[in-house]
């Protein structure tokens, strides 16, 4: 540590929102809640959400974290699916085996799955503007037919797309893309195919907006650089630094924590800015915020763009006391 006399000095922007999103707050309750009311092994597929601070931490309780339902035994335990939702063959093979399941999909994800399914009754094909690969895109493209989604990834893929002959279209999107970057992709679609149905609202949510947002007031306010605390397989984590990047911090680093921070390179700054992915703990914020402090003399200021107060109920099984209850002890 750096004696409190030789710390250079060093303004740091807070951004406000940052970390969780209502969505992650709520699936990770809904694993906790789980462990406390029927004990351990609880399943969870996939990871509940994409911060391994937050999946070692639920581990360590007595959660286990599964790829596919074939690696859950037929034991009765509960299997979570995570907050980016899943296909619906995956709920049909749940089923199945009626296995016991609780649904931690964020709210805002099954509205785009429920938009995907009115799109397709009223015989649209769907442009879903996503990342290949990610949860929340094989989730979403996996509530309908196979054939009657198209990935679009960027700008590029959306001015080559060739929807079917003659179908009617709709477009819709992952919640945790660059606001921006969505806004390029839907004007070209909407320039290529003028008659293109989209979402009533927008389908990017609330949090990764807000996130987006507080992410250039700190650029805006002066910080040279900006620190994002998130997983880098989280998706909104990732499009905090690029959207700080391209509203012109000289450079913006993804860190999981305070281990990951390179303060050398911060040597010389005036102003720094710090947020958090909608996934990140606010643990993590403070660590790093401890971390900073070590080397520099902090002068902190808050950077406030929005008030958040949207919270998204448990699921009935786990909002009211119930039978299955006993379950650890069967």
């Amino acid at each position: 540590m750096t004696p409190p006399a030789a710390r250079p000095p060093l303004r740091l922007l807070l951004a406000a929102p940052r970390g969780f999103c209502a969505g992650v707050d709520r699936a990770v309750k809904i694993v906790e809640e789980a462990l406390t009311r029927f004990g351990a092994p609880v399943y969870v597929r996939h990871e509940i959400v994409h911060n391994r601070h937050v999946v070692d931490g639920l581990r360590a309780r007595g959660a286990v974290f599964v790829e596919e339902l074939s690696e859950v035994p037929d034991d009765g335990r509960p299997v979570i699916f995570s907050a980016h939702g899943v296909a619906k063959g995956v709920v049909t093979e749940a089923m199945r085996r009626r296995l016991f399941t609780l649904d931690a999909t964020c709210p805002l994800v099954t509205k785009v799955h429920r938009e995907a399914e009115r799109h397709h009754a009223r015989g649209r094909h769907l442009l879903l503007i996503g990342h290949a690969g990610h949860p929340e895109v094989v989730g979403t493209m996996g509530q309908l037919p196979e054939g009657a989604v198209t990935l679009v990834q960027d700008v590029a893929e959306a001015r080559r797309v060739t929807p079917p002959a003659g179908a009617e279209l709709a477009w819709s999107s992952q919640t945790t893309l660059s606001v921006d970057d969505t806004a390029e992709i839907v004007a070209a679609l909407t320039e290529r195919f003028p008659g293109i149905a989209g979402p009533a609202k927008d389908d990017i949510c609330y949090a990764t907006s807000n996130r987006q947002a507080a992410a250039k007031a700190l650029v805006a306010q002066g910080a040279e650089a900006v620190i994002v605390v998130g997983a880098r397989n989280s998706s909104n984590s990732r499009r905090l630094a690029e959207v700080a990047e391209r509203a012109g911090a000289r450079r913006a680093m993804l860190v999981e924590g305070p281990a990951a921070l390179d303060l050398d390179s911060l040597q010389g700054c005036a102003t720094i800015g710090l947020t958090a992915g909608a996934s990140a703990p606010e643990a993590l914020v403070q660590a790093v915020i401890a971390a900073l402090g070590a080397r520099f003399a902090l002068a902190v200021e808050e950077v406030r763009v929005a008030e958040e107060t949207i919270a998204f109920r448990l699921p009935p099984e786990l909002a009211r006391p119930a039978a299955r209850d006993t379950l650890a002890a069967d």
